[in-house]
């Protein structure tokens, strides 16, 4: 994030910036403070929440689900049919999230697939899938980041949201002198979204940075 965490301005964003569900609160507490800390920022979260009701979202596809904290977010403010994929390989992390969704009622809009994404995906689109999700969120492993991306590009709709996560990497994608497998993955895609006219992109510094893509 581009506040530090414990100043006056961020707090304030995080107390007044969204309106907050009690167990999601619950949920990012315990995914803040677990020792991988790999969760999206709750004021992200809450822009989602804001974001998926103005393009009417049915089906979310969500790349990298962690403790579950944004597939939360996301299921509450689907419709009762609605449903969102989150993709995953670890089932440690993710059984975290379980008893979450559970409480707060979103289980039975949640399909959990855990193996490799790419493999997901992949099925996803031999299963004619492609072009019937409303929105995507990629935050997984950052060096397969480009084949998320361009998989995710085939599976949303036209008018539908592709969210790519970290894309300001903590300020590394700015320091040409750093090139390691992760940051390099993320200026290249970042790249490619930029040059793609296949889509109308933003980049936001909220977060880690998150870039927001809508498929023409």
């Amino acid at each position: 994030m581009f506040f530090a965490a414990d100043s006056p301005l961020y707090q304030y964003i995080l107390k007044s910036g969204f309106r907050h569900h009690p167990i999601m609160d619950e949920l990012y507490q315990v995914s803040k403070n677990h020792p991988c800390a790999m969760a999206a920022t709750p004021d992200e979260v809450g822009f989602f929440q804001f974001l998926l009701p103005m393009i009417n979202a049915k089906k979310a596809l969500e790349i990298g689900v962690f403790t579950g904290f944004t597939t939360l977010g996301i299921a509450l403010v689907l419709p009762d049919d609605g449903k969102v994929i989150g993709l995953d390989i670890s089932q440690e992390f993710t059984n975290i999230a379980l008893p979450f969704w559970k409480q707060a009622g979103q289980q039975h809009k949640i399909d959990l697939r855990l193996q490799p994404a790419n493999d997901s995906l992949d099925q996803l689109i031999a299963n004619n899938e492609s072009a019937t999700f409303d929105f995507i969120f990629i935050d997984a492993d950052k060096v397969n980041y480009l084949s998320y991306y361009q998989k995710s590009l085939q599976l949303i709709r036209k008018g539908g949201i592709i969210a790519v996560d970290n894309t300001l990497w903590g300020g590394r994608v700015a320091d040409e002198s750093i090139n390691d497998p992760s940051t390099q993955a993320i200026k290249n895609v970042n790249k490619v979204i930029l040059e793609d006219d296949r889509v109308e992109m933003s980049m936001l510094a909220i977060g880690d940075g998150v870039t927001l893509v809508r498929k023409k």
